[in-house]
């Protein structure tokens, strides 16, 4: 807990040099009257052991040490005048003060004068409840105030945290309801569609439960996961169910139809679980900030996917064989219901999907009698795709909307406070009559770098009205933000900009980059300078520059006084440097001397001159000490000030001299390619000095390339996941067929779900989305999580056309037969799938941009690997399968006894 704009309070003396001097009194006696008198005593105890026979009490010896009050400050004696008698204390030689210990920053609330109680989390501690818990505290503290006072929470990060959690569990919900609809349109009745409906609880339950032992808690990433994983766990059930209606169809009962269902889809289901657990084992792996986002989405989506399939194996089956009727059986009255209120819709779409399904399937005929055509056009689209991985910006996390935005204020070095508390509040004036700003938490002589103290510098926190109070475009973060910074520019004096706060607290000060240039040569304070004001001057030159609000708190053109002592003539005169220094020391910067206890706590006393008595240089000059005579020499005698140039604090980073750089994306800019502009900057830096980068953007590169091992060669995180979740997916896939093949006819669609997201990203830079457009955390998780999903698709196709081989179709029959066969639960689980994502793309509110990233990725994606590989995966086994078969042959031709075929056998071993 820290406190602004208030503190503790101090005994304050303050002293009057002219009377000091009048009375040949220098700050050193009346610190050393104040140590004597004002002092800690222990007086000890009477009778106490070992004691003479007959003691009868033990008594404690208590005597006054410690003073109290102002009044008894100012009756501390100085000193006595020897031929008089008189007494002269410090009452005598200035005033006493109940006052602050410090004064160096203020604090304000909508321009008013304000305590301010920043709370901060403890490590391991939960947000929301310390935010509750201090609520509760601050509400029950309330009626102990006095009179005329009261409190206001105004900047409350957590309000941004509660939420987002509250947008995504709506969005829970949203998507719940739009899978719902999508499953009743493809299934059609009541009782086909409740079975895949009830995996979605049972599989939200069960995933909440391992979380809890895992030890995770409910934050916005989990629930993120559990939003992607309800497309992704009524599909398993959804297969079942319709390969059941499939069988009932044919004529078989409900229980034999399941019987036989289970036998051709239970291959399917465990392989796409298992393919969907392996792409999310690389993540595990990623170290840093980006492996923690990583593993929240790997475990909650990997642990629903498990229960999806467990319940599919088990409880989908047997509800399949207890609800499931025969399609000439006497309908329920709800089905009757159903039937009388959508039937005739249900028809229609009947029809039009039958026609579309033999349209495909001419279209899929089509490709395979054009396999050389299909797969140069497939090799232009990998190209493509590997164009728009090198033209898509790179990002981090998403700037949110925190419901309030950090406004900082740079005067001229020397400013005076007084200067700086003028200008806070005219920028807090201005502010508050934007629409969508409701408080203004002003801190005069803070600066952002650390939240030090700055005489020039200050900051202001902008709170904004609530979500549901920003609907249109006009009140976003970002045109406040732009209104904002534009109105200010009219106050002089001084330069000011509002920057958004940073995307993960904890994480810097305020959102964008910071970068810590290092003199590591010494070159020293001026060429440091000159590195860091070089860069941003380029920034500030550049109309087109991707960098907003580019600013640094490094500056050594600071107003400062030096006082040049001349050494020898304080000896020549008799007067001690000590004194020189004490002196100044006393009168100018005040001197901690001991404590008073007050109020049941204890407090400094403080020792320094009045303030007409330090407002300017000459004030140096005219202060007195004492020589070896006792005569009072003025310290004008003895130095002599000029004025001088210097820093206003000295940092260090890593051991070196540094200098701070921040900036921002500015709008229609990546965060990518803010700090992309600016390092290509600062590597034009002369040699001895480097940069860091810090913060954020020390975390995004922590774990942005990845070197390969013995080769030296960096990868991108993202693309060497990929990579590996694509190898492990063909592992899983070859150990679970037996085969090389068949793994390879499914991962190769792999590359469209990368090219569709892709597009769906670039795309979103456009309204009516604005979106940064960059592969960000969320869009690449959505890249991992399309892996798995894609791949469930081609199982789908492949694994029917290699049972229908095995049972004796020929290869190109096969293949058609099974994609007309699975065409549907393709449709219905990628088309649940993109219904459940659609609340992550058009919601809005708390941390809406982020869900937005993920969602904009996810359904592209989704979309066209849909799209593609229903068409492309038949091709790719035909080629395959074809190649393992003409291998066969030539070994059959080579000697190979008994070696027949694929189509002969309808063996899976390469």
């Amino acid at each position: 807990v820290q406190l602004f704009g208030a503190g503790d309070y101090a005994m304050r003396i303050w002293l009057d040099p002219a009377k000091l001097a009048a009375r040949s009194i220098t700050t050193s006696d009346v610190v050393a009257a104040i140590r004597e008198q004002n002092a800690q005593v222990a007086a000890g105890t009477v009778g106490a052991p070992p004691a003479t026979t007959g003691t009868e009490f033990q008594l404690a010896v208590n005597t006054r040490g410690r003073l109290v009050t102002e009044e008894e400050f100012a009756d501390i004696i100085v000193r006595t005048e020897p031929a008089t008698g008189g007494l002269i204390r410090i009452r005598d030689l200035g005033r006493v003060e109940l006052s602050a210990g410090s004064y160096a920053l203020r604090s304000l609330l909508n321009n008013k004068e304000a305590a301010a109680i920043a709370v901060f989390q403890a490590p391991g501690s939960n947000a929301l409840s310390l935010s509750n818990q201090v609520r509760e505290r601050m509400e029950a503290t309330k009626a102990n105030f006095p009179p005329g006072v009261d409190y206001a929470i105004v900047y409350d990060p957590t309000r941004f945290v509660q939420t987002s959690i509250e947008k995504v569990v709506a969005t829970l919900i949203e998507a719940t309801l739009l899978v719902v609809l999508v499953v009743i349109i493809f299934l059609q009745t009541w009782r086909a569609s409740i079975i895949p409906l009830i995996a979605v609880p049972i599989s939200i339950v069960g995933t909440f439960f391992f979380l809890l032992l895992l030890g995770y808690s409910v934050n916005t990433l989990t629930l993120f996961g559990l939003v992607l994983a309800i497309g992704i766990v009524v599909d398993d059930a959804i297969v079942v169910v319709e390969n059941v209606e499939r069988n009932i169809e044919s004529g078989l009962s409900p229980h034999d139809a399941t019987v036989k269902a289970m036998r051709e889809v239970s291959g399917p289901i465990v392989a796409i679980a298992l393919v969907l657990c392996a792409v999310f084992v690389p993540l595990a792996f990623v170290p840093g900030l980006t492996g923690q986002f990583y593993k929240q989405f790997a475990v909650t989506i990997a642990i629903s996917t498990v229960i999806s399939a467990f319940n599919s194996l088990t409880l989908s089956p047997a509800l399949s064989a207890i609800l499931l009727r025969p399609h000439d059986a006497p309908k329920d009255w709800l089905t009757r219901g159903m039937d009388r209120v959508f039937g005739g819709f249900f028809r229609w779409f009947n029809g039009w999907f039958g026609r579309r399904g033999d349209q495909y399937g001419r279209g899929v005929t089509t490709l395979l009698r054009r396999k050389t055509l299909t797969m140069v056009v497939y090799a232009l689209l990998l190209a493509t795709t590997a164009f728009l991985f090198t033209r898509i910006p790179a990002g981090f996390v998403p700037a949110p909307d925190k419901q309030y935005l950090i406004g900082i204020a740079q005067l001229p070095a020397g400013a005076s406070l007084e200067r700086t508390d003028a200008v806070i509040r005219r920028m807090s004036e201005i502010a508050l009559k934007v629409p969508g700003i409701v408080d203004s938490v002003a801190f005069p002589g803070l600066s952002i770098a650390g939240f030090s103290a700055a005489p020039n510098e200050g900051i202001v926190f902008f709170g904004l009205s609530a979500f549901e109070e920003r609907t249109s475009p006009e009140l976003s973060k970002n045109a406040i933000l732009g209104q904002v910074n534009g109105a200010i520019q009219q106050i002089q004096g001084a330069r000011m900009f509002v920057v958004p706060p940073p995307a993960v607290d904890g994480l810097g000060n305020a959102g964008g980059f910071k970068i810590q240039v290092q003199d590591r040569s010494g070159l020293g304070e001026q060429a440091l300078f000159g590195a860091v004001w070089g860069t941003l001057g380029q920034v500030y030159g550049n109309p087109k520059s991707a960098v907003g609000t580019p600013f640094s708190s490094y500056d050594i053109n600071v107003p400062q006084l030096f006082a040049d002592v001349d050494r020898v003539r304080a000896k020549q005169m008799g007067v001690a440097l000590g004194d020189i220094y004490d002196t100044m020391q006393v009168n100018l910067g005040s001197l901690y001397v001991n404590d008073f206890t007050r109020f049941g706590k204890t407090y400094q006393v403080v020792v320094q001159a009045d303030a007409p008595f330090r407002s300017d240089a000459n004030s140096i000059s005219l202060l007195k000490t004492r020589n070896a005579a006792g005569e009072m020499v003025p310290l004008g005698a003895l130095m002599t000030v000029a004025p001088t140039f210097g820093p206003t604090r000295v940092t260090r980073y890593n051991g070196f001299p540094s200098a701070d750089i921040n900036g921002a994306a500015n709008p229609g800019f990546s965060s990518g390619q803010a700090e992309g502009e600016i390092e290509s900057l600062l590597k034009q830096l002369p040699r001895g000095m480097t940069y860091e980068w810090t913060e954020l953007a020390y975390q995004d590169r922590l774990t942005r390339d990845v070197t390969v091992p013995g080769t030296g060669v960096k990868l991108p995180v993202l693309a060497a996941v990929m990579m590996i979740a694509v190898v492990l997916v063909v592992l899983v896939l070859a150990a679970q067929y037996e085969s090389w093949t068949l793994p390879l006819a499914i991962v190769l669609i792999v590359p469209m779900c990368v090219l569709a997201a892709l597009f769906g990203v670039w795309l979103s830079r456009f309204p009516p989305f604005s979106q940064p457009g960059d592969l960000n955390i969320f869009t690449q998780v959505a890249l991992v999580v399309l892996v798995g999903l894609a791949c469930k698709n081609a199982i789908l196709i492949v694994e029917f056309a290699t049972e229908l081989e095995a049972h004796g179709e020929k290869l190109f029959d096969a293949i058609i037969h099974a994609c007309r066969m699975r065409l549907r639960p393709i449709l219905m689980t990628s088309i649940a799938f993109c219904a459940g994502v659609l609340p992550l793309i058009f919601g809005s509110g708390a941390g809406s941009e982020m869900r937005r990233a993920m969602g904009i990725a996810v359904f592209s994606g989704m979309l066209g690997v849909t799209l593609f590989g229903i068409f492309l995966t038949p091709v790719f086994y035909v080629l395959l399968r074809s190649r393992q078969a003409r291998r066969r042959e030539a070994e059959l031709a080579a000697g190979g006894a008994g070696v027949r075929t694929p189509q002969q056998a309808g063996v899976k071993h390469d």
